[in-house]
Order: C-alpha cells, then structure tokens, then sequence
C-alpha cells in the first residue's frame, strides 16, 4: 500500500459520540447496580487490555471501550437505588415481580426493572414501558388494560412478590 494514503502525523481518533442517555430518571434494582459495576469494570478491563496490545494501529476498539465507560460512568452517577423490599406486596411497584392471565388463560410473569437492566426475554421490563405503566398501581385481583400495538389486552394481577436476586 502507498504511504500516501496513511495518516501516521495525525493524534489518536477523536472519541466516538457518545451512547444516547435516557431522558428518564434512571431507577435501578440492587441487582441492576451491581450489573452496572460489573460492567464498568469489565469495560476497564477490555480497554487496559486493548492498551496493552503491541500492535495499536486500530484506535477504534479502544475509542468504543472509552466510549462505553463514558456510558456506564453516567448511568452509575445518575442512578438512584430503589429496593423493591421497601414496597408493600399489595401494589405492584419497582422492582416487584408480577404474575399475570390475560383474557386468553396464559400466565406470564413480569418484572419491572431499570432501563440498562430490561431484557424482554428474561420477562424484565423499563418503568416506561406500556406494560409496566399498566401494572404500576395495581393490586391483586386487579385487572389492567395493556394498550400493545395489537390492541388492547386485559391483564388480571395474580400475583406480587419481591424478587429473591434483586
């Protein structure tokens, strides 16, 4: 390759924009703090890792790490703690995990957790969710109406309970 092309003279890659942060407050389970530092550090690691290489010519791996525990270090700041053992049972709240039938007799069970923690596979919703904003208030034996891109569904509450692991 022509040396023309390579720009050897310039300083490292300006940092990559950052991740876009959530305009909502950033509530967060026990578990999802400790998920928070836990990948902090696991950022830290990668980049000293990346740092350490002989071969450094490629910035862009270490940028998106810098990149990264920018994001963490200001989800870590803004993070206000909420133990969902605080809650009373009776209402569904942060944290809590609920157990639902819909108007078809299939159970589902939900768990409202901060943004960097939601995960629809592990059945873990963000506050700001439809579904959570549905559930949010409601006691057992309510039912609630869970407006979905489908329509509208109805949800009876089963079943609130304080997650173990939070």
């Amino acid at each position: 390759m022509s040396r023309a092309f390579v720009k050897e003279d310039t300083p490292d890659l300006a940092p990559l924009p950052d991740l876009p942060v959530s305009p909502h407050p950033n509530l967060v389970t026990p578990r999802g703090l400790q998920a928070l530092r836990d990948r902090l550090a696991a950022a830290q690691a990668r980049l000293a890792d990346l740092r350490a290489r002989s071969d450094r010519l490629d910035k862009l791996p270490e940028a998106a790490a810098e990149r990264d525990i920018r994001y963490l270090e200001a989800r870590l700041k803004s993070a206000i703690l909420v133990d969902p053992r605080a809650h009373s049972g009776n209402v569904v709240a942060f944290g809590h995990r609920v157990t639902v039938e819909d108007d078809q007799g299939r159970r589902t069970v939900w768990e409202i957790t901060g943004e960097d923690e939601a995960d629809a596979h592990l059945h873990r919703i963000a506050p700001q969710s439809p579904l959570a904003r549905a559930l949010t208030g409601a006691e057992l034996g309510d039912l609630v109406t869970w407006q979905r891109p489908a329509g509208a569904t109805e949800l009876e509450i089963l079943a609130i309970e304080v997650p173990d692991d939070t």
